[in-house]
């Protein structure tokens, strides 16, 4: 078995969930490997699996003022860098068809982002790099567009797939968690993922000094929205962690905060844990299903 099948299948099998984690985009060497060090600490503590994650690039940032990273060059260094030191899978996100080679040399899991989710080219791409493929549900997109995007990375000879929620535009400025989807996405037959940082972001919602708008967020609810999708039972939790929130260069509002990450790991394992003792036990339901007007 290969090693990106080898971690697909430990990932499906981890009890009560996996864990993608770190802060939203790599601001030094220095930064990313401390973040690393610390939430590898817990997670080992914790007997989470864990996939950090930190980005190289933000190339959809709501302004063009905001801090991006360090390009695709000296950020897959030091991803590597983090791997290597740490003895951890890397996860990261892909914009564009060209980058996919040169990023699945070196991470483990590569991640299609929400405003991508059904570009083909990209999602072929992807998959072709024989790395997970984990595709974030667009913040436009139904559930079932997942089954379809799941679809084009197996047609491309890569069956190491997952799919992730991350939330669905509410207005121009808000997004809402239905948790339904979280059963509905398991049509694409993979695994699910719940991403409950960026869940909680406020697209543009956040005026700038000088002009212009970023993203803005609501940190104090990512625990409520946490619990309800390890309730509901999914495999995997996506969230990003900063030991600095409030003064972080990108996504500031909706990163959590490292030194609280323990703690809120800890209560979601316990609500995982007998919600799936619960979800053993079948009810059927046809009874009660509506049959028309009969």
């Amino acid at each position: 078995m290969d090693s990106s099948s080898a971690l697909f299948n430990q990932l499906k099998a981890a009890e009560p969930f996996f864990l993608f984690a770190g802060p939203n985009v790599i601001e030094s060497e220095e930064h990313v490997l401390h973040m690393a060090k610390h939430i590898k600490n817990v997670a080992t503590k914790l007997g989470l699996p864990l996939v950090f994650k930190s980005s190289f690039d933000k190339a959809n940032r709501t302004s063009s003022k905001s801090f991006r990273g360090p390009g695709m060059a000296e950020g897959l260094k030091i991803l590597e860098k983090v791997k290597l030191t740490y003895d951890i899978p890397i996860v990261t996100d892909v914009h564009e068809s060209n980058q996919c080679e040169a990023v699945g040399r070196v991470v483990d899991v590569i991640q299609i982002p929400a405003f991508l989710c059904r570009q083909t080219d990209l999602l072929v791409a992807a998959a072709k790099t024989g790395k997970i493929i984990n595709i974030k549900k667009g913040q436009f997109c139904a559930s079932s567009v997942m089954v379809n995007s799941a679809e084009k990375v197996r047609l491309a000879g890569n069956q190491n797939v997952m799919v992730c929620e991350r939330g669905t535009m509410f207005g121009y400025n808000d997004l809402i968690v239905d948790p339904r989807n979280f059963e509905w996405m398991r049509e694409a037959n993979c695994p699910v993922v719940a991403d409950i940082t960026h869940a909680l972001q406020q697209p543009a919602g956040k005026k700038l000094e000088g002009g212009g708008v970023a993203s803005g967020g609501l940190r104090e609810l990512i625990p409520c929205i946490a619990r309800t999708s390890v309730a509901v039972g999914v495999d995997g939790i996506f969230m990003e962690v900063h030991d600095d929130p409030l003064n972080a260069p990108v996504d500031g509002p909706t990163q959590w905060p490292l030194r609280h990450l323990e703690e809120l790991l800890d209560e979601l394992m316990a609500i995982a844990r007998v919600s799936k003792g619960k979800r053993s036990f079948k009810i059927d339901l046809t009874p009660f299903r509506d049959h028309g007007d009969s």
